[in-house]
């Protein structure tokens, strides 16, 4: 029954339009992750709340910029998980949950979160909790993926 859903879940991917502020909603983070290792970069999850001026910022300043970097397109995967959202969500072993729970399952609390995975769904690098010094924050999200892509070469 899992695979089902998740395969009905999984065959809207092309289909996830980017929400307002420029990030798809996450659908299934099974694909998602498989398809960020393929490219060598990790599957980048931004957990956020409709209500959060700090997400937005996040969004627009650091995120949205970082799809269109030469760098980084094609590279990363990038999606976006409403912990106030009851959107449907395939997990990472493909079975049917919401943003909302998911983000619970992750005990997310304060938003924004940027969290860094793998195929196996195993965060490759510590999340990046909160806005931080926004002058830094550049820095602080290119680290996190260089040590992500690094992590992926020696799994």
């Amino acid at each position: 029954m899992y695979r089902l859903i998740g395969g009905l879940i999984l065959a809207c991917l092309p289909l996830a339009a980017p929400a307002a502020g420029g990030l798809a909603p996450a659908v299934g983070l099974a694909a998602e992750a498989r398809q960020a290792a393929a490219a060598g970069g990790p599957l980048i999850v931004l957990y956020s709340r409709a209500d959060c001026a700090f997400c937005r910022a996040v969004k627009r300043d650091f995120l949205g910029p970082l799809a269109a970097d030469p760098r980084y397109a094609g590279r990363v995967v990038i999606r976006e998980i409403g912990q106030d959202s009851d959107a449907p969500l395939a997990d990472f072993t493909g079975r049917p949950t919401s943003h909302a729970a998911f983000a619970a399952s992750e005990r997310i609390r304060l938003v924004p979160v940027v969290a860094f995975y793998g195929p196996d769904g195993r965060q490759l690098h510590p999340p990046i909790v909160g806005a931080r010094l926004p002058d830094f924050y550049q820095s602080y999200l290119e680290d996190a993926i260089e040590q992500s892509m690094q992590a992926l070469r020696q799994r």
